[in-house]
């Protein structure tokens, strides 16, 4: 059977329905509407959508099918008059999971496995204020048997051997060495040594001080901002399309993978907002290097445990890889980054399916997707939009200073100032030599 190409909108009263059905034989079509649950067949196709909202079969209902676009369309109507539908753009969210034939999908959603938690609970858990701290715990020593047989990464750290059976073609993608024996804190040691290994002090100044050209990209004025006051964020047909290829599943997350899920989020739309502006909209071929070089999730498999962890990763990152080397492209991307999440998770899901693409498109950077991107394509959908938009505020409210980079920036500036006020000094006091030479020549 094949998934139809599909859409959904609405009315006040009525949900309408586009299939795209371009091979089917015949002009009947079976349907089934009970409720959350819609069921379309024809002919190779056959769609299965839980919906966020119920629909009724009372005789209001329309349809029609035009041929020659091979095109169904479905006028429905609402259970309750004038309620509004979340979440239609999200495709992928909207396709039912598979049924008992198919395996069970790799992670599920905790809420959906725990049949002993009432509903009264599961509400509280809903409606409850996510802390973006995690508590801390005593460090413990582990055996290196332990380590090398438990290291988690990817998306809510679900995966593990990965590079070991793909060692190869792994090896240009992270700068981790042995993904699968290093602790998380044995990675973020060695990156932290490799940042300062990195980090030029000669690139920092130049871009500091001759900085025309990062001034130009700070007035750039990316998608986002246009969008966020379009409440009709849309997508477009290619996106819908990778949409509709994903596979719907749930994933069980405790509370601290949550935690690292959303903070490793936040890290690679920082990092695809830095390439949006230093590119001024138009990715090139740097674009896959860029964003994966920037985030740390991606590049060390890092997971963060606060907001600030991950400015403060990201500010480093920015000031020790690219070509453009500038705290005001940090800061930039900051708000970038704030202004994005308070949009909502259509507009995440928008930068996460453009990070798709384009590592999709690069070789061996599509392997990222498999790890962390099209897992959280498919997690965003199913979040609570407030969820979203609350993440925008720790962000907001943070405060990243050059001092807290770890990097000597203020040292570094104030030495250059000192020595560039004595190369003016200089320059002062060879003028005016050459200003008295001139005049003892005239005189004589």
């Amino acid at each position: 059977m094949l998934t139809p190409a599909f859409e959904l909108s609405q009315e006040a009263d009525f949900l309408l329905l586009s299939i795209r059905v371009p091979y089917t034989r015949t002009s009947e079509f079976d349907l089934y509407i009970d409720g959350e649950d819609f069921k379309f067949y024809a002919k190779p196709y056959f769609l299965r959508l839980t919906l966020p909202g119920r629909i009724v079969e009372d005789g209001r209902e329309k349809a029609s099918f035009d041929v020659d676009k091979g095109l169904f369309t479905l006028r429905v109507p609402k259970e309750t008059p004038g309620q509004h539908f979340e979440g239609l753009q999200m495709l992928t969210s909207l396709l039912a999971p598979k049924g008992s034939r198919s395996a069970k999908p790799l992670v599920e959603d905790m809420e959906a496995c725990s049949g002993n938690v009432d509903g009264e609970e599961e509400e509280e858990e809903e409606e409850e204020e996510f802390d973006w701290q995690v508590d801390q715990q005593v460090y413990e020593e582990t055996s290196e048997e332990e380590m090398n047989a438990h290291q988690k990464y990817g998306f809510g750290n679900l995966r593990s051997g990965v590079f070991t059976r793909l060692q190869d073609e792994l090896s240009d993608v992270v700068d981790v060495k042995t993904p699968d024996g290093a602790a998380a804190a044995e990675r973020r040691r060695e990156r932290l040594a490799a940042e300062i290994a990195k980090f030029d002090p000669d690139h920092y100044l130049a871009d500091l001080f001759e900085d025309d050209a990062v001034q130009n990209l700070l007035k750039f004025r990316p998608w986002w901002c246009e969008s966020s006051q379009d409440p009709g964020l849309t997508f477009s047909e290619e996106e819908k399309d990778q949409l509709r290829k994903f596979t719907n599943r749930s994933y069980l997350l405790d509370r601290k993978s949550r935690l690292h899920t959303w903070l490793g989020l936040l890290d690679i739309i920082l990092a695809y907002t830095y390439d949006v502006r230093t590119t001024e909209g138009e990715h090139n071929v740097e674009s896959s290097w860029n964003i994966r070089k920037l985030s740390g999730t991606l590049c060390w498999l890092e997971t963060y445990s606060s907001v600030q962890e991950v400015l403060v990763s990201f500010g480093r990152r920015v000031l020790c890889y690219p070509l453009h080397r500038h705290f005001g492209l940090v800061t930039a991307a900051i708000k970038d980054a704030a202004l994005i999440l308070r949009s909502g998770k259509a507009c995440v899901l928008k930068c996460l399916l453009d990070i798709h693409k384009i590592f999709r498109e690069n070789d061996p950077a599509y392997i990222l997707n498999d790890l962390y991107i099209t897992d959280y394509c498919v997690w965003i959908q199913r979040v609570k939009t407030g969820k979203v938009t609350a993440l925008a505020e720790p962000l907001r409210k943070a405060s990243l200073q050059k001092a807290d980079l770890g990097l000597q920036l203020q040292e570094l500036e104030a030495a250059a100032a000192l020595v560039a006020a004595e190369e003016e000094e200089e320059r002062e006091e060879e003028e005016e030599e050459e200003e008295e030479e001139e005049e003892e020549e005239e005189g004589a």
